[in-house]
C-alpha cells in the first residue's frame, strides 16, 4: 500500500503547504473528525488523531511536496494513529470488532495516492451535530461543542467570544466529550420521533453562535465578528447533510440575509447606524443574493 509520506512528488514550500493544509482542514475536518469518532465512538481521540495528522503533514509535505489529495493523506495518516493507539491500548479487547474492521480497511489496495478517498468516506458531520446536542448534554456546551468539533476552533477562541474563561470552557468541553464517550451516545441520526425536536437543537446552537458574533455591541471584538462567519459555514454544513429539509435552508438565509448588513450597521466612526439609513453600496451584495436563492429552495414547490 502506498504510504501517506510517499504521495505527491517533490518538495514543497511553506505557503503551498500552509494552503493546502488550511483549506484541508477548512472543507474537509469536520468531515474526518466526524467519521473517525463514529468508527472509534471517542471525539476526543478522533481530534487527536487528525491534529497529529496535520503536525505530521507540516513535517513531511516540505521535504516531500503536497499529496494530490490532502484529505485522504489526512485521512490515511489519523486512521493509522488510531488503530496504532487501540492495538497498544490496555483496553483493546473493547475495541475489538472497531480495530477489526478499520484494519481490514487498510489491507484493502490503495485507491488514491493517499492510501484513501476522502469524498468517498461517508459524511458523519450531521451524526456528529446531533451527538452535539444530545439532550444528556449540558444545552450551555453544546453550541462551543458543535463549533469544536465540526470547525475544529480551539478552546481559548470560542471562550472569548462566549465571555468565559478559556480553563473553564475546556474543563466542559472534555467533560462532554467523556460523557460521549462513556455514556455510549449513538453517533446516528434520530429516529422520525425524535428528530425534529434534535434539529431544532442543533440549529439553535448554530444561530446561537451566530448571534454571539453579531451582538458584539461595540463592534471592535475580532474573535467574536469571526465566530459569525463560523456559524454561517456550520449552517452550510448542515444545508449540505440535509438538502432536502427546508429549515436548514431557511436558517442559513436569514443569517446571510443579517450578514449583508453587518458593514451598513456602523458609520465611519462606529456609531450605529438605524437600518433605514444604511448605505446601499455598504450592503454585501453576494449574501443577499444567497439569501434569494435559499428562500426560493426552501419554498414549498
Amino acid at each position: 500500500m502506498t504510504t501517506p509520506e510517499a504521495a505527491g512528488a517533490g518538495a514543497g514550500s511553506a505557503d503551498a503547504v500552509g494552503r493546502a493544509l488550511e483549506r484541508a482542514h477548512r472543507e474537509h475536518r469536520g468531515r474526518l473528525v466526524a467519521y473517525l469518532a463514529s468508527r472509534f465512538r471517542d471525539v476526543t481521540a478522533a481530534e487527536d488523531a487528525v491534529a497529529d495528522a496535520t503536525r505530521r503533514a507540516l513535517e513531511v509535505w516540505p521535504e516531500r511536496g503536497v499529496p494530490a489529495e490532502p484529505a485522504a493523506w489526512l485521512l490515511t495518516a489519523a486512521r493509522r494513529r488510531l488503530l496504532n493507539r487501540r492495538r497498544h491500548d490496555d483496553v483493546a479487547q473493547a475495541a475489538a470488532p472497531a480495530v477489526r474492521s478499520v484494519a481490514a480497511e487498510l489491507a484493502e489496495p490503495a485507491s488514491t495516492p493517499g492510501g484513501a478517498s476522502a469524498s468517498a468516506v461517508p459524511d458523519r458531520r450531521l451524526e456528529l451535530l446531533f451527538v452535539c446536542a444530545h439532550p444528556s448534554l449540558d444545552p450551555a456546551v453544546q453550541t462551543p461543542l458543535m463549533l469544536q468539533t465540526v470547525l475544529g476552533l480551539d478552546a481559548a477562541r470560542i471562550a472569548s467570544a462566549f465571555l468565559i474563561s478559556p480553563a473553564a470552557l475546556g474543563q466542559r468541553l472534555v467533560r462532554a466529550k467523556a460523557k460521549i464517550r462513556d455514556a455510549g451516545i449513538p453517533f446516528s441520526v434520530p429516529g422520525r420521533a425524535e428528530f425534529p425536536g434534535r434539529l431544532v437543537a442543533v440549529m439553535e446552537a448554530i444561530y446561537a453562535a451566530y448571534g454571539t458574533g453579531w451582538e458584539d455591541v461595540d463592534g471592535i471584538d475580532a474573535k467574536r465578528r469571526g465566530l459569525a462567519e463560523e456559524a454561517i459555514w456550520l449552517a452550510r454544513v448542515l444545508v449540505e447533510v440535509l438538502p432536502r429539509a427546508p429549515e436548514p435552508k431557511g436558517l442559513l438565509a436569514l443569517m446571510l440575509y443579517c450578514q449583508s448588513r453587518r458593514a451598513a450597521r456602523r458609520g465611519a466612526h462606529g456609531a450605529k447606524v438605524p437600518r433605514s439609513e444604511h448605505d446601499p453600496e455598504r450592503l454585501g451584495a453576494d449574501h443577499q443574493a444567497g439569501t434569494g436563492r435559499l428562500v426560493n429552495a426552501a419554498a414549498p414547490p
